[in-house]
């Protein structure tokens, strides 16, 4: 974040990007912001690619990249732009090491800003098209995930997501894979909680991944997707009622259906929103102050914060929670509630939620103390 003394906001975007309002709420309260004690629901182990790592694992595998400067690497202007740029970061991971060297460092990342628990996405679609093992490329993510676990004393799960541009077909082939190896006991599929489906939602009918979500629900795993990034409040309610979604990633459009909006409520579906990405990289506001976040918690929907793909949006979460807490005016409590929330919304069982949700309000009643 930039420094600044005068907690003022100041505009900033990325190369080619929209403005989004971004503050420095000065070192003592991104310190305490750093310090709290965060889940994230919503990021993709792939966004969590290090500039220079992408570089590193492009000249080990032989991979010609489209420029040497970072900046540029990383630009891009639309949704559809950042696909690419993000799917130039997947081509680097080429071995099972590259895995896990990813995994490691998104863990490390993580930890710096207070995340102390992490549902983390990943998508292999692409890998799996090359012919990398989708068992190499569990193993290796859990791998990485367990080093950086055992510096750093965070917890970490994985959703496993479906990549809408390769269709239904391989992404019911995905699934079968999963559960072959959860089958297996396979190397770090303990991990591998969910499934979900991300990339591409124009003119995608979700319902073509029916037969995937079906599967995947009979063999135990949790169920969310990605929808309301760019398409409606009706294909939000397709991914509930055909797909059995537990949980929806971005869903921006839910208010425009009250009757949606009411059930979500009712029930409690959680809504995992990323609203600096819904400005960077979506485009979906131009502004961070636009966002709809803070009507949807005044509607009683169960919203929490997240980063989406944070290495390609210079970002990480507290600085997400530091960017909210001024573009919305929340103070202190209302931030430590969010992570409470976020815990809530979390696939860990009634003990574990309780334990974390206790160090989040010790945590949060300290700082405040602090500040």
């Amino acid at each position: 974040m930039p420094a600044s003394s005068d907690a003022s906001a100041l505009g900033q975007s990325r190369p080619g990007g929209p403005e989004v309002l971004m503050v420095d709420n000065g070192s003592r309260s991104v310190s305490a912001f750093d310090r709290l004690p965060k889940v994230e629901l919503h990021c993709h182990v792939e966004g969590t690619l290090r500039p220079t790592t992408l570089v590193d694992l492009a000249v080990r595998n032989g991979i010609q990249l489209p420029t040497a400067d970072l900046d540029a690497l990383y630009a891009y202007d639309s949704l559809d732009g950042f696909l690419n740029v993000f799917w130039l970061g997947q081509s680097t991971l080429c071995t099972r090491d590259d895995w896990a060297r990813l995994a490691y460092e998104s863990v490390l990342d993580g930890a710096a800003h207070g995340v102390v628990y992490r549902e983390s996405f990943f998508t292999p679609a692409r890998h799996l098209a090359s012919g990398q093992r989708l068992s190499d490329i569990v193993a290796g993510i859990d791998e990485g995930l367990s080093a950086g676990e055992a510096e750093t004393g965070v917890e970490y799960r994985l959703i496993g997501d479906i990549d809408r541009a390769f269709g239904a077909g391989a992404g019911l082939e995905f699934v079968e894979g999963l559960v072959a190896l959860r089958r297996a006991n396979a190397p770090g599929m303990h991990r591998v909680i969910g499934v979900g489906m991300d990339s591409t939602e124009r003119g995608i009918d979700p319902r073509i991944f029916k037969p995937a979500y079906d599967l995947a629900r009979s063999a135990g795993f949790r169920l969310t997707g990605h929808q309301g990034e760019n398409s409606t409040a009706a294909d939000i309610a397709l991914v509930i009622d055909e797909l059995g979604a537990e949980r929806i990633d971005h869903g921006l459009p839910v208010l425009d259906d009250p009757e949606l909006t009411a059930r979500m409520v009712g029930e409690q579906i959680p809504i995992t929103v990323c609203p600096t990405s819904n400005v960077l990289i979506s485009n979906s506001y131009s502004r961070l102050d636009q966002h709809i976040l803070p009507d949807m918690r005044a509607a009683g929907l169960l919203a929490t914060v997240n980063t989406d793909d944070p290495a390609f949006i210079a970002l990480d979460l507290a600085a997400e929670y530091a960017a909210v807490a001024a573009a919305f005016d929340w103070d202190w409590d209302t931030m430590v509630q969010l992570s409470l929330d976020g815990v809530a919304a979390t696939w860990l069982d009634e003990t574990d939620k309780s334990a974390l949700a206790d160090r989040v309000r010790r945590s949060g009643a300290s700082l405040r103390e602090e500040r």
